[in-house]
């Protein structure tokens, strides 16, 4: 891991311990106290552990899983309404309980013979399932098992995941008798629960515990120290598998659009520049029978399901032709997941000085997001500067893994703060306090405020943060957490 204490000085340490002394005036909650209880040993500590177990939730609409997450989370996280379908997308939590941290995913319910927008959040739902190690069930005790209960049934029974069957809204004992009846789906035993009182939940995170393994074996499970694992990612046709090819030296993928085959990505241990990478090719994962559709969605999982699994994701562009819409959600796609970032421009040989030119004002123009994303031209065909691929990688993996010392982001932030102040809104100005860096692989940096940061002045520290300790090839994340001061 990188650390940038650099020509950290004893002021700057100083400086950090008075800032969060001056915390104490503050309310802070039991979680703020953890973050800025936690050493810097700490983090590289969770850094080595490797990624955390996910458990997804599942269930058709109405059966109550945002309220059985809020229950599992302790706090309200998920939105809730006494109307089917609010939640439509996947959204991830970091929970713990009984000592052990995991990641919680509330899905939109999904429905048999979805259309239009539900078929979008059963397919959600699909992807939940297939980035898990284990799911969390929710069927509604209270109406018994369902035709689109015994369908997900059938979902789940393909995927080889294993299961937790919830019986909720088994609110009192008379209700107890309803939860047996689910035996019938051959789950296993419904564990009954009440999201909306907390009944039965803590036996129902014990059965799930049980199955979840330490180390989650669907996100990106590498050994440190290990292979780096290097994702091959982009829209179909723009030389992916030809690049795996090349390295490997051999016609190590066949690109295959037979319907109903598996879907297993293509792992490859690859040698570059003296050096074993192993490099995860999402060409090889063939197509589903059923969807026709649903090409640009299964893409999409593709290229999910790679970035689970790496540490670095390299996206190919085709740089003979205008970059498209589906270039940009590929790039969107890897910054969403964490996962540091080399662009690879690729049939570079092919390409004339007028086109160039245009590529550049394409790059300026759509992917105006990503400025600190290393740029490599090479051809996959003819092995033209794959070389340069391996510096690239480098340096995106090392700002993956950068942290800043909490002396020493105090520190830039004072300074930052005393030169480019928030500026006024409504007569008020909100103060940095503290901050401090939660997370690496990705940096996420926590600001303490005594008010609400505009967006606009979160991109101004992000972009700071960039051009004071690089941050080349990796997406950064700045939050910011607002605390009042105590009342006396």
């Amino acid at each position: 891991m990188t650390d940038t204490d650099g020509e950290l000085g004893p002021e700057d340490g100083s400086v950090a311990e008075g800032l969060r002394a001056g915390l104490e005036d503050y309310d802070l909650s039991d979680e703020d106290v953890a973050l800025l209880g936690r050493s810097e040993d700490d983090l590289d500590a969770l850094v080595d552990e490797g990624p955390l177990p996910v458990l997804a939730v599942i269930g058709r609409p109405n059966v109550g899983k945002s309220t059985l997450v809020n229950r599992i989370l302790g706090r309200r996280e998920a939105v809730v309404e006494d109307v089917p379908g609010v939640t439509r997308d996947r959204v991830t939590y970091e929970a713990d309980w009984a000592g052990r941290r995991f990641v919680l995913v509330d899905t939109g319910g999904w429905e048999r013979d979805a259309k239009g927008l539900h078929l979008r959040v059963a397919e959600q739902a699909e992807i939940a399932i297939e980035l898990a190690d284990a799911v969390l069930f929710v069927v509604d005790a209270t109406v018994g098992a369902t035709d689109t209960d015994e369908a997900v049934v059938k979902v789940l029974r393909r995927s080889g995941k294993p299961v937790v069957l919830a019986a909720n809204k088994v609110d009192d004992a008379r209700t107890e008798a309803d939860a047996a009846m689910l035996w019938s789906l051959g789950l296993g035993e419904p564990h009954p629960v009440s999201a909306l009182h907390g009944r039965g939940s803590g036996d129902m995170l014990d059965a799930a515990l049980a199955v979840l393994p330490p180390i989650s074996q669907v996100g990106g499970g590498y050994a440190p120290g290990g292979p780096r694992r290097v994702a091959l990612v982009g829209r179909p046709n723009v030389g992916k598998s030809s690049l795996l090819n090349k390295a490997v030296g051999s016609e190590r993928v066949v690109v295959d659009e037979v319907a109903g085959t598996t879907r297993d990505p293509v792992d490859e241990m690859v040698e570059l520049a003296g050096r074993t990478w192993r490099f995860v090719d999402t060409a090889g994962i063939r197509r589903r029978v059923h969807q026709t559709r649903g090409a640009d969605f299964y893409a999409s999982l593709r290229t999910q399901t790679a970035l689970e699994k790496a540490e670095v994701a390299v996206v190919l562009m085709d740089a003979g032709t205008p970059i498209t819409e589906q270039d940009v959600r590929v790039v969107q796609q890897v910054i969403d997941a964490g996962r540091a970032l080399v662009i690879a421009y690729n049939k570079w040989d092919t390409v004339d000085e007028e086109r160039r030119y245009y590529l550049e004002r394409e790059i300026e123009q759509d992917l105006v997001q990503v400025p600190w994303a290393p740029r490599v031209n090479i051809s996959a065909r003819t092995g033209r500067h794959l070389d340069r691929l391996v510096p690239a990688l480098d340096q995106a993996l090392e700002s993956w893994d950068t942290r800043v010392s909490t002396g020493r982001l105090n520190s830039f932030m004072g300074e930052l703060v005393a030169a480019h102040p928030h500026p006024l809104r409504g007569g008020k100005q909100p103060r940095v306090l503290f901050a401090t860096q939660a997370a690496t692989r990705p940096p996420r940096f926590v600001v303490f405020a005594s008010g609400f940061l505009e967006a606009g002045y979160r991109r101004f520290i992000e972009r700071r943060l960039r051009e004071t300790f690089g941050f080349t090839g990796t997406p950064i994340e700045v939050s910011v957490r607002v605390r009042e001061k105590r009342r006396r």
